[in-house]
């Protein structure tokens, strides 16, 4: 399948098990969120292991979800690609363009969709 193909939108997986590195990035999600009360946490696993987490950014001047600055922050470190991440939030989903986001630099990366009661909400696949 070519990398662009269903660009910008997601399987749902039925409800699994998340391995123990993604139970990491969940947890790390969960506290970035908790840390500054922030309507969501987010963080992701590079290709090397590496995780970034970020909490959502709501300024006069600047907005980012949290997801969005989890990807920015692998990036900016130096990450080729992205093997999973999750988001800590109550929507009812994910937004679009945050998965598309994450798509960009992960294709093949999972996202947990966690609520912030810690229950996964959604398992997404490219």
């Amino acid at each position: 399948m070519p990398r662009n193909a269903g660009k910008g939108s997601s399987r749902i997986w039925a409800v699994g098990h998340p391995g123990t590195e993604d139970e990491k990035i969940i947890t790390l999600a969960r506290a970035a969120r908790a840390r500054v009360a922030a309507a969501e946490g987010a963080a992701v696993r590079d290709e090397t292991g590496r995780t970034y987490a970020a909490a959502a950014v709501n300024l006069p001047t600047l907005r980012l979800s949290a997801l969005r600055l989890a990807v920015a922050m692998a990036v900016s470190s130096g990450a080729a690609a992205l093997e999973a991440a999750a988001l800590v939030s109550d929507a009812d989903a994910p937004d679009p363009g945050d998965l598309a986001v994450v798509r960009d630099v992960g294709p093949d990366a999972v996202v947990f969709h966690v609520g912030t009661n810690g229950a996964i909400r959604a398992t997404l696949s490219p």
